[in-house]
């Protein structure tokens, strides 16, 4: 919620609770804002750390459409481009990362101690391939249509000559692709819940925002997921 809104939520809590407390002003959460550290993160335990990584964006909107009527002018959209990495196992998220719209999708790897990961063909990139093989993992990410082979001895060419041989489709069957549907249902779970709009307007405070709802998210899924049976 905006930061007004919230100020006057959190003291609207306080008078319920009959506490002198007051909220922190508009102004004092708007700088905290800036430089928050938000602790998102779950340990992610023992053994093999399996993840799923995807990529959306998060509109941040500019004129309203009632300086776009008025003026005639046209209405300035920005974006960002949220970056999710999310635990196979447990659904939480264990690496988000907020950036501009032209920054890679490797960049939620970086910081990740994983085992595995799993992402789209946007993620069929040296960069990627390169950041995963340095942490001893395996990426599983379908090669593009027009894939070639790498240097010889590359991981990335089984994947490729698999794909030759019996098709991608049958490749994503074989290799368990499919987990990467989890990133996806994280991004639906994200936005229905969070809303698809950051609603500050400095870069700083818009990556802290993210941080927090990821936060919550987290909060969310630590007390249950829905359990599904199979019914014969």
């Amino acid at each position: 919620m905006p930061l007004r809104a919230l100020e006057g939520f959190v003291n609207s809590l306080l008078t319920m609770m009959d506490t002198s407390l007051q909220s922190p002003g508009y102004s004092c959460l708007c700088k905290r804002s800036k430089t928050l550290d938000v602790q998102y993160r779950k340990s992610s335990g023992k053994g093999f750390i399996d993840i799923v990584v995807d990529s959306t964006g998060l509109k941040v909107y500019g004129n309203g459409e009632w300086h776009a009527r008025k003026h005639r002018a046209t209405k300035r959209r920005t974006w960002r481009k949220l970056h999710l990495a999310i635990d196979a196992t447990s659904h939480d998220i264990v690496g988000a990362e907020l950036s501009m719209v032209n920054v890679s999708d490797g960049e939620a790897l970086a910081d990740l101690n994983i085992d595995r990961v799993t992402g789209d063909g946007a993620y069929d990139t040296r960069s990627c391939c390169e950041e995963v093989a340095a942490k001893k993992a395996i990426m599983r990410a379908p090669p593009r249509d027009n894939a070639q082979y790498w240097e010889e001895g590359h991981p990335r060419n089984n994947a490729v000559f698999m794909m030759h041989q019996i098709g991608l489709t049958q490749w994503k069957v074989n290799s368990g692709y499919h987990l990467r549907s989890f990133a996806e249902t994280a991004m639906y779970r994200f936005k229905q819940l969070m809303g698809d709009k950051l609603k500050s307007r400095q870069f700083n405070s818009q990556h802290t925002e993210t941080m927090i709802k990821a936060k919550a998210i987290n909060k969310m899924t630590g007390l249950g997921m829905p359990k599904y049976q199979q019914q014969s």
